[in-house]
């Protein structure tokens, strides 16, 4: 069965400083935590507070195609935890079905208004009550306003040149 997700936060463990995306169950009290890269917790973030970039970042540009092919994203799923590692799935109207980091279909559910889901047996399993998760976990929104204005830093310094030689 899947159960309605939405993004409770994205932050940062302390006292490692990695991105954690947590997901919580819309009528419940479980959450996943899914540990996730930068660039991703940079793109949910940017998403969550309507701020986009000069230029469409990786998840804007799939998004933009998907809807240029005349089709939209149904249902993002959160399906297992493997050896470590969470899996999710883009599902489409025809029931076409694509593999995706978890964090990579957040960030396209999030620019798209996709419905997120995850599996029961995966909450049932994996999920952490809410109620244990501690403010310590997630980063405040200043620091999430501090990396957005420092990722826009990044943006608008560099250029196609600081990605090689070769060019598209």
């Amino acid at each position: 069965m899947w159960l309605p997700m939405h993004i409770q936060t994205v932050g940062l463990t302390e006292p490692e400083h990695t991105p954690l995306l947590l997901l919580r169950e819309t009528t419940g009290q479980r959450c996943l935590a899914l540990g996730i890269g930068e660039a991703e917790a940079m793109a949910i973030t940017l998403a969550r507070t309507q701020q986009r970039p000069p230029r469409p970042l990786t998840h804007d540009l799939l998004g933009d195609v998907i809807r240029a092919l005349g089709t939209h994203v149904e249902q993002v799923r959160i399906t297992e935890l493997r050896e470590e590692t969470f899996y999710a799935e883009l599902v489409f109207p025809d029931n076409t079905i694509v593999s995706a980091r978890p964090s990579d279909a957040v960030a396209l559910a999030v620019r798209t208004e996709t419905p997120l889901v995850a599996d029961d047996t995966l909450l049932a399993e994996h999920g952490i009550p809410a109620g244990d998760i501690t403010d310590e976990t997630a980063a405040s929104p200043q620091q999430s306003e501090d990396q957005i204005a420092q990722f826009r830093t990044f943006l608008d310094q560099i250029s196609p040149e600081d990605f090689g030689d070769n060019p598209p």
